[in-house]
């Protein structure tokens, strides 16, 4: 079940990720949730840092292909190089 739960995890975009991610702090720092299911959010929290992690990184290396003149002036982008 816990490989199930990652694999959503994936599929989910930056936005919806965060706000899991966010409902799951906020839950944590309540200290009303018991120490079996803090124990699965908690591992569920790192999934969902590490898909936020992930996404920023494709993100910020498809900023860093905006192509610029010699003037330093955006003139287009090259194909994000993913490997």
């Amino acid at each position: 079940m816990a490989d199930n739960a990652h694999a959503d995890v994936k599929r989910l975009s930056f936005e919806r990720a965060i706000e899991e991610l966010e409902t799951i702090v906020t839950r944590l720092e309540g200290g009303k949730v018991p120490l079996e299911e803090s124990v699965t959010i908690y591992e569920r929290g790192e999934a969902l840092k590490r898909r936020c992690e992930e996404l920023l990184r494709l993100a910020e290396a498809r900023v860093d292909k905006i192509t610029t003149d010699q003037a330093g002036q955006p003139v287009g982008t090259e194909p994000l190089d993913v490997q």
